[in-house]
């Protein structure tokens, strides 16, 4: 792999591995430095990688780094060495830092800090930022489009967020069970939303982020690793987000282009993620409850399935009822939308969506052209065209172009 990518994939997956470690060592109310003692290292590795070639360990040099940056904060900062290095007695700087990058020792420090992170004195949304920031590396755009929000407020959130651990002298925990009751739904949501900016881009025109998307499911199985947070929640995410991975190949053509779910290729579809959804799913079932995550895993199940089975739309369509019943959203009533056209046709469905009166969102302009395809097909280049103004990704607006185009030459 080149440096031009070797050392993004490694921000996404090792930048939350050194701050979380770091600041397990030297202190939450110290996490601004240990951020930036991790964004250095992959800042050195950036300017030297290119010209110098790659080291044999990736990993183990930038843990190096990682150590060596901080020795020469001591240096650079008498007062950050007294206040965070009882261990040294005297005035010597150490030859060795003593930080533990074992794998252990990784797993825990991530798990604390995701947890420390979505403390209860700290809002939901700078919980959410605090997390997606120190745990997933996002940029503040990436971050502000995922939250559907600007940099502006992203930022100002951190902030807050990182003032409130130090004032309130929040420190990384060992997770109990009272804990894990207060934030797991945080924590949970927070992954979620990483694999959806992965598996649906707005502000990349790849439009799919694969490195996102392992990213979450590698936090879900950090969850799935320690016995207090393997909960049927869990299981269900990690159901859900395997079942959606499974078709991540088959989701863009060889020139980045979207392929829809009606359109891709199942020879692309990763089997074993299919069976560890299927796997993932019957754990969650152990449980006496139902979360949204749990259905909306169920509904995924049902995608992996072939369209001649006859239970398929119908089960899928009482999923999407159950679901909007307990967590309703725009997306999940577009969904149902579909789902009720393959069971009681076009004509029920265009009803059903246009009572909807999402006029802000251009999926619901490109479902009303699916719908309006065969009944008029002047009326479903119109929905296009007003779905193009709306879309933010190329990707996407080409895709949209040339729908509009097939469908306007066969007028």
């Amino acid at each position: 792999m080149q440096s031009d990518t070797l050392i993004p994939h490694l921000f996404r997956t090792e930048y939350s591995k050194l701050v979380s470690v770091l600041t397990r060592s030297f202190g939450i109310e110290h996490i601004e430095i240990a951020e930036d003692i991790a964004s250095e290292t992959f800042l050195i590795a950036l300017n030297t990688w290119p010209y110098k070639g790659q080291p044999a360990n990736p990993t183990a040099w930038l843990y190096t780094v990682a150590k060596n940056r901080i020795k020469n904060h001591f240096v650079r900062n008498r007062i950050f060495k007294t206040k965070i290095s009882q261990k040294v007695r005297d005035e010597k700087i150490p030859d060795e830092i003593d930080i533990d990058f074992s794998a252990n020792a990784i797993a825990d420090s991530q798990l604390q800090m995701l947890f420390t992170v979505c403390h209860p004195s700290i809002s939901t949304e700078a919980q959410i930022c605090l997390a997606l920031r120190i745990l997933c590396g996002l940029g503040l755009a990436e971050i502000a489009d995922a939250l559907l929000s600007n940099k502006e407020t992203v930022h100002k959130r951190l902030q807050r967020a990182r003032e409130k651990l130090r004032s309130e002298q929040i420190t990384l925990e060992i997770l109990d069970s009272k804990v894990i009751k207060e934030r797991l739904e945080t924590v949970l949501q927070t992954i979620y939303l990483v694999f959806s900016e992965g598996y649906y881009s707005e502000r990349n025109n790849s439009i799919v982020r694969k490195d996102l998307c392992i990213e979450a499911l590698n936090l879900t199985y950090l969850l799935l690793g320690n016995e207090l947070t393997n909960t049927h929640a869990t299981n269900a995410l990690l159901s859900l987000l395997c079942f959606q991975s499974s078709r991540l190949e088959a989701r863009t053509s060889e020139d980045g282009n979207l392929i829809l779910y009606d359109d891709q290729d199942r020879k692309l579809w990763d089997k074993e993620f299919i069976e560890k959804g299927f796997y993932y799913l019957q754990q969650a079932s152990k449980w006496e409850i139902t979360s949204p995550y749990y259905l909306e895993a169920s509904i995924a199940y049902w995608h992996t399935v072939d369209n001649t089975n006859t239970a398929k739309w119908p089960s899928i369509l009482k999923l999407y009822d159950a679901l909007s019943s307990i967590h309703p959203s725009p997306i999940g009533a577009l969904n149902r939308i579909w789902a009720l056209s393959k069971v009681h046709g076009n004509a029920a469905a265009i009803q059903a969506a246009e009572s909807l009166h999402l006029q802000t969102n251009h999926f619901y302009f490109v479902l009303l052209a699916e719908l309006y395809t065969q009944i008029d097909s002047s009326l479903s280049v119109s929905y296009l065209k007003k779905a193009l103004t709306l879309c933010k990704t190329d990707t996407e607006k080409k895709m949209i172009q040339e729908e509009i185009r097939k469908r306007t030459v066969s007028v």
